[in-house]
């Protein structure tokens, strides 16, 4: 086994050594910053759940008074869905939604596999450059911008910005005005998205001919069209209704007489498993419908701002068991992270949560009697529970829970409430 260490902020003396017992096994290089294919003999698929579990284990025992929580990142299951992004949508380049998780491990093999980065702020363009990504493989896709966000985008060269109103095409001219624009436009709210963001962003179709000449009227390029059909989305002929709206603003940017656009950017709302071939599906239909010419003589770039489909799987939480307590035969149990932490996403987000326990004297737990539980953050915060009335086998402190799935929108959103630093929260990069 192969492992590669990546501590993203160390909290304890524990993780110190860790680091070092990590970085002592690693016996490959990992691949230059800019590679734009997955490198050959590289695991190119999840770990087996066995495995994880051995590798926690093995994390855990290596330190015996370990208790905070850490995730576990594996290199393997991001080149497996990067692998399953072009062979669904291979016309379609991907530009990571970095908001979604911005773990620099993650970020520097998104980068090594090649990947564009959709950034929404000054930092977030400072994080993708410094890993040696080339500023032409950034779209600034933050509608509303500071006046010094969009100086430095100029400053570095990040070119590609998109817009829906009028304040934000003075800025532009003001501070980037030879950037490349791409109008943001309002599409149908059909897709059953759990967060659809029309009333924030995006034109409305009366405000489309008004702001495309106000562009050429201040003498800026629109090369291209922007929508997102929501984040969550389950009716994937959503892409449809999007992508001939796309359309229809392509035509009208023809009929005003501007540069022909020649930029797609549908967006955001995958996510992985069955549901992704649906979705990439829809697209392809909706594209062979609206842009065929476009398709048939290469004229046309398409691009997608993935955040979840990339990041989700990827990431595992392992959290310890600080406390317990037994109420009307409920068992209730207190644990390292929380609501306040990584678990923010589930005051917004009731996805299924993904949890097994990790029994120190009884690793894989298996028939062991099970109790209705609840699970408690460590917070002083009454409405931090992470779980309620979860079959769980009797844990005692020190036991361990493991949350799959935890990759997207959990450390991003987490807080240091009372004094339990979500940033401090440390990853491990794992892979076979």
């Amino acid at each position: 086994m192969d492992i590669f260490l990546v501590i993203s902020c160390i909290r304890n003396s524990f993780f110190n050594k860790f680091s070092s017992f990590l970085s002592n096994k690693v016996s490959k290089l990992r691949p230059m910053v800019g590679e734009a294919k997955l490198i050959k003999n590289r695991v190119t698929k999840p770990v087996s759940r066995d495995d994880l579990f051995h590798f926690i284990k093995s994390a855990i025992s290596n330190e015996q008074q370990q208790t905070d929580p850490f995730y576990v990142l594996d290199l393997g299951a991001i080149r497996s869905l990067v692998e399953t992004w072009f062979d669904n949508l291979p016309v379609v380049q991907p530009f990571y939604a970095v908001k979604c998780n911005p773990n620099p491990a993650f970020l520097k093999e998104m980068a090594a596999l090649g990947t564009g980065f959709d950034c929404a702020s000054l930092p977030e363009i400072e994080t993708i450059l410094s890993l040696g990504v080339s500023p032409d493989r950034i779209v600034f896709a933050n509608t509303c911008k500071p006046e010094s966000h969009i100086k430095y985008a100029a400053k570095v060269g990040v070119n590609l910005i998109t817009f829906d109103s009028n304040c934000e095409l003075e800025k532009i001219k003001k501070w980037h005005p030879k950037c490349a624009l791409l109008i943001r436009i309002k599409v149908p709210e059909t897709s059953g998205a759990t967060f659809k963001f029309g009333s924030k962003f995006g034109a409305l179709p009366e405000e489309i001919v008004p702001l495309l000449k106000a562009a050429q009227e201040a003498k800026l390029q629109v090369v291209g069209v922007s929508f997102h059909i929501g984040s969550r989305a389950i009716n994937f002929h959503a892409f449809e209704d999007a992508i001939g709206a796309a359309k229809a603003t392509f035509d009208t940017a023809a009929q005003l007489g501007l540069p022909k656009m020649h930029i797609l950017d549908i967006g955001g709302g995958f996510t992985s498993g069955p549901k992704f071939t649906d979705a990439a599906s829809a697209v392809k239909v909706a594209l062979q419908k609206y842009f065929p010419d476009e398709l048939a003589d290469g004229n046309l770039k398409i691009i997608a701002e993935p955040g979840r489909f990339f990041a989700n799987s990827p990431f595992t939480l392992t959290t310890s068991v600080i406390g317990k307590r037994e109420r009307a035969e409920v068992k209730e149990y207190w644990i390292s992270d929380g609501i306040s932490g990584s678990m923010n996403f589930l005051k917004y987000d009731h996805d299924e949560v993904i949890c097994t326990p990790l029994i120190m004297k009884n690793p894989t737990c298996k028939e062991l009697k099970t109790w209705s539980s609840t699970v408690f953050g460590p917070t002083c915060d009454a409405a931090d529970t992470v779980l309620k009335g979860f079959e769980l086998p009797e844990l005692d402190v020190n036991d361990w829970l493991v949350f799959h799935n935890m990759g997207a929108y959990t450390s991003s959103r987490g807080n240091d409430f009372n004094g339990f630093k979500t940033s401090a929260i440390p990853t491990i990069a794992y892979e076979n």
